[in-house]
């Protein structure tokens, strides 16, 4: 059963932050790459350290989107969109520590 992407009120806002193409880019990769399965590490697709943000990080080039999935409600949970700038991640605006 393939699973429903969900965005929380801040993800949505870091997304709109991007330009029309860079939104559709992300969109695509999500429902390629969350839509089953999205708990299995590949090489995109990785289960990060603990920390505040979310639980997975997904590789989009040079964006990162970060997502919790709620395997008993087939729910993918996007927490934050950012993007990679050489070693730190920008999210909304700000430098994120992760």
């Amino acid at each position: 059963m393939p699973y429903r992407i969900a965005f929380s009120r801040n993800s949505l806002s870091h997304l709109q932050a991007f330009t029309a193409r860079e939104q559709r880019i992300i969109r695509d990769a999500l429902i390629e790459q969350l839509s089953n399965e999205p708990t299995v590490p590949t090489r995109n697709r990785k289960e990060m350290r603990p920390n505040w943000l979310a639980i997975w990080e997904l590789r989009i080039g040079d964006f990162r989107v970060y997502y919790d999935v709620d395997e008993d409600e087939s729910i993918v949970d996007i927490r934050a969109i950012g993007i990679k700038e050489g070693n730190q991640v920008r999210i909304g605006g700000e430098i994120i520590e992760l």
